[in-house]
């Protein structure tokens, strides 16, 4: 067991509002155990950097992990050639010149197809009614689970992420994550047969192309949707609740003086979607003053790293301006995350400038609440956007 100081939590306001918390942690304990997530924080940003790469300390393969019994054992719970191998074979499937060639295209389309579904209201929620149906369809391609509707996928990756970050043990909570697996099994079985003669850049199909197994063809999709849903949901949401938060900012953007991508980034920095990653120690290690110990289980806290006031000039600001290029949002290691330039393209080259140009009077209208930790987005966002205007060509 570690000597590390014990910092106590409130867990529900953690959920509500981690940064406190952690604002304090990096100013009197950087590294410590938290015995209500049962795991040692790593908080400050140049430690979570240098670790997260010492893969030979703190490992990604954790056996009796909640993601691995939940989901299988997919890429990112395995370390060195087993991980590689397994990034090697989805790379088609996720590089850049796929993404530019061939998902962009149908990211537009399926975008445009959700602001033609909303010309005809003049209100709504932007995570519900734009956000989470952009995010989804942009997934359905991706992962080649085409006959899975927007809501559905939404559901099973909010399903496998609340079992992910289940460290309470809650049974319903695992019930329903075992209920979305079984769902998105039961979708990959009704493709396989689809895309077996009809190959395309899918993950499904890409993964098969490979010769990868079946468990880890599950596993990897199930990654894909646990972390490809919410991310970018969230982000499209919260990117745009920034903006409109600080209308200054919004201004230089369609001014053209500075971009959507810094806007994307500054808010990833800012609200970290994916707040946290856990590793297993698999040798004692001394560091900071604390002694791991074989088992410990740890937190990188990206979260936590983005908002260091030791790296960041306003960490506890939106600015569009200043440099995040420090900012771990993607991660900072080998388990940098493998979706992160498919990211950039739907939310910064599709989803929001498609968003602002058609509605130009988008207005917040009541409070955005926010909520968790180790995820983090906006649970709701009430606007107003007016009549429905379309772009000239």
């Amino acid at each position: 067991m570690s000597d590390a100081p014990i910092f106590e939590i409130d867990v529900p306001c953690f959920w509500q509002d981690p940064y406190p918390d952690l604002a304090r942690m990096r100013a009197e304990a950087p590294i410590a155990y938290v015995p209500q997530l049962g795991a040692i924080l790593l908080t400050r940003r140049d430690d979570i950097f240098i670790n997260e790469k010492k893969v030979e300390v703190f490992s990604s393969d954790q056996p009796n992990g909640l993601m691995t019994v939940l989901m299988g054992q997919n890429m990112m719970r395995k370390d060195g050639a087993a991980h590689m191998a397994e990034r090697k074979a989805i790379f088609p499937a996720v590089s850049p010149k796929t993404v530019n060639r061939v998902w962009a295209e149908q990211f537009r389309a399926a975008a445009q197809r959700v602001l033609d579904d909303l010309k005809d209201s003049h209100s709504g929620d932007l995570v519900r009614d734009f956000a989470l149906p952009v995010s989804a369809e942009a997934l359905k391609c991706i992962t080649g689970l085409t006959n899975m509707t927007a809501v559905q996928m939404d559901r099973v990756s909010q399903g496998m992420i609340d079992g992910c970050s289940n460290y309470s043990g809650d049974p319903v909570v695992t019930a329903h994550c075992n209920d979305c697996t079984a769902v998105i099994d039961a979708h990959i079985d009704a493709m396989i047969p689809i895309l077996e003669p009809r190959p395309d850049h899918s993950l499904l199909s890409v993964q098969r192309q490979a010769g990868l197994s079946d468990a880890q063809t599950r596993a990897n999709i199930k990654l894909a949707i646990s972390g490809g849903q919410n991310e970018p949901r969230d982000a499209i949401a919260g990117t745009a609740w920034a903006l409109l938060k600080h209308p200054d900012q919004l201004s230089d953007v369609l001014r053209g003086r500075a971009t959507w991508l810094q806007a994307f980034e500054e808010y990833a920095r800012w609200i970290s979607p994916i707040g946290m990653s856990p590793r297993r120690v698999v040798q004692a290690y001394d560091f900071g003053g604390v002694t791991f110990s074989p088992e410990d289980r740890v937190f990188l806290m990206f979260g936590s790293g983005n908002r260091d006031e030791a790296v960041f000039d306003s960490p506890e600001r939106f600015n569009i301006h200043q440099n995040c290029s420090a900012a771990i949002s993607f991660g900072a290691g080998p388990h940098f995350c493998a979706g992160a330039w498919i990211s950039r393209v739907l939310i910064a080259d599709v989803a929001l400038p498609m968003l602002f140009a058609q509605f130009p009077n988008l207005t917040l209208d009541g409070e955005t609440s926010f909520g968790g930790w180790a995820f983090r987005g906006p649970l709701s966002m009430p606007v107003v956007w007016g009549k429905h205007v379309r772009p000239s060509m």
